[in-house]
């Protein structure tokens, strides 16, 4: 009800409204409210311009009077609230919440290497080309760290960094090489556009674009990474929104909305451009993240360490109604079902040789193909694979691998080549964000009869591309982590069979790789 009150009196307070609010007090002391007419305004409370005025206050005041009711029990009952912009921060809030914030920040943000000042640099930051500079490391940082944690990136940050310091250097790179590097960091569609981004930016001229809109028109930056960048880097006044940002501002509103509405997402946007800071726009903005990701967590929020905990609206329903939980905020949104596919792998050994070996020889090598261009984990190597239509048994798989050997490689046990050793080795299960898939392994070891120069000879251009490499070269090699298991199945395989056969054989070799590794 006070919330009514207070759009009644801001309302008829307006000086162009010909009217006034004012207390009256009775002869038994009791105080009443009342409208009258104000005789201060420059037009007569009954000329036509002021019967206008009063004809659309009077409507414009029962509207909003109207949303302020419905609000007020929505928020009491603590279920979902109206539109945010009936909700926005006051301006006393929002010079409370950037103090408080930024404050918070300087004293408890995290030490990251992209946080840090570059010593190295020869440039200050301060300065234009500085600044590029220190965009460019943001940039890295902010597209690395998209559905990854802090403690995972670090590491991949600074290897990238000593590879690549700045972003000349990256866009001399390969996609080969990107791929190598961002290895088990996964979303590997981050590094392609990052490598993208930074040719296309040097093709225009080399000069790092330094505003949201110029942000957006590089190869992979979104409305986010647009943002943030602009933001740390350039000091523009311009908000960020990301999962830790949203689950904040829908806790001061207690707003329960499904945050991956479209409506309701461009009203996040709307709130936090609200409270970004116009002095310290890219302090501000790390500090809305930095709180989500240490203090406002998702399921277990520190709420007596927050430094706006006063603004808290989520937090002061559950302590007016304990079956409210500040967790209850934002809605949780329901994770489409996971899509079941299954994989045949087949490790393929080419042995060297003219004779043909036995199933114990380690010389050879392991052939890779090139993921497709588009699609999942595009441009990736992987161990030859058939995707199945359903669970399989081991006949039907290997009569898929078979015939995908023959058609693609000119790999015909029966013509071409003849198997040493072929055994199935086991499965697994890798999770992608929407595909559970299925892998089942096998070792095929095979001799050429004519040797290696037959595979080379019968390549294909119009297949997708292939490599042989040897144990070295794969040990090194930058693998995603579900092939980096297959490959690791395997070898467990190879060094047990070698166990079984050869105990001698197999302690030379666990001997080898303890010296290699000392």
């Amino acid at each position: 009800m006070l919330g009514s009150v207070k759009i009644l009196k801001s309302l008829f307070m307006s000086p162009s409204n010909g009217f006034e609010f004012s207390t009256v007090t009775s002869r038994d002391g009791t105080s009443s409210s009342r409208v009258q007419p104000n005789r201060r305004n420059r037009y007569s409370p009954f000329s036509v311009t002021a019967m206008e005025s009063r004809q659309r206050t009077k409507k414009r005041t029962v509207r909003q009077l109207k949303k302020t009711q419905n609000l007020e029990t929505q928020q009491d009952d603590g279920k979902e609230v109206g539109d945010i912009e009936d909700i926005a921060f006051t301006s006393h809030e929002t010079l409370k919440i950037r103090a408080s914030m930024l404050d918070w920040y300087h004293r408890n943000r995290r030490d990251l290497p992209w946080r840090r000042r570059n010593s190295n640099s020869s440039k200050n930051e301060e300065d234009e080309e500085g600044r590029r500079e220190y965009a460019y490391r943001v940039w890295v940082s902010e597209v690395m760290l998209q559905q990854t944690r802090v403690q995972t990136v670090i590491d991949y940050y600074n290897r990238w960094m000593v590879k690549w310091p700045t972003l000349h250097h990256l866009a001399q790179a390969s996609l080969e090489e990107v791929n190598e590097m961002w290895a088990g960091l996964g979303y590997y569609r981050r590094g392609r556009f990052l490598l993208e981004g930074a040719k296309m930016i040097i093709a225009g001229g080399g000069e790092f674009p330094d505003t949201v809109s110029s942000l957006r028109k590089v190869r992979g930056i979104g409305d986010y990474t647009a943002g943030a960048i602009a933001s740390i880097a350039f000091k523009e006044v311009v908000p960020v929104v990301d999962g830790n940002v949203i689950r904040v501002l829908a806790r001061l509103k207690a707003i329960s909305d499904n945050p991956k509405d479209p409506v309701t997402m461009k009203n996040f946007w709307k709130l936090a451009a609200q409270l970004v800071d116009p002095g310290q726009p890219g302090d501000f903005n790390q500090s809305l993240m930095e709180l989500g990701a240490t203090v406002c967590t998702p399921l277990n929020p520190t709420c007596s360490s927050c430094p706006v905990s006063v603004q808290c609206r989520a937090l002061s329903i559950s302590k007016q109604d304990r079956s409210v939980l500040v967790t209850n905020y934002p809605a949780k949104v329901i994770k489409a079902k996971q899509r079941h596919d299954f994989s045949a792998v087949c490790v393929v050994k080419i042995l060297r040789g003219e004779d043909k070996p036995d199933a114990t020889q380690s010389d050879g090598e392991f052939l890779l193909v090139k993921r497709p261009d588009e699609g999942l984990l595009a441009g990736l190597w992987e161990f030859p694979s058939v995707m199945m239509n359903k669970e399989a048994n081991i006949t039907t798989r290997r009569k898929a691998i078979d015939q995908y050997l023959k058609q693609s490689f000119k790999l015909d046990p029966k013509k071409t080549c003849s198997v040493v050793l072929r055994e199935d080795v086991g499965g697994f299960v890798h999770v992608f964000t929407h595909i559970r898939l299925q892998i089942y392994v096998e070792f095929l070891s095979l001799h050429l009869k004519g040797g290696m120069h037959d595979l080379i000879k019968e390549q294909d251009i119009e297949t997708r591309p292939w490599k042989l490499v040897d144990d070295k070269v794969l040990s090194n090699l930058g693998l995603t982590s579900a092939v980096r298991k297959v490959y690791t199945m395997v070898q467990k395989f190879r060094e047990n069979r070698l166990s079984a056969t050869n105990p001698v054989a197999a302690g030379k070799r666990i001997n080898l790789k303890k010296h290699r590794s000392s």
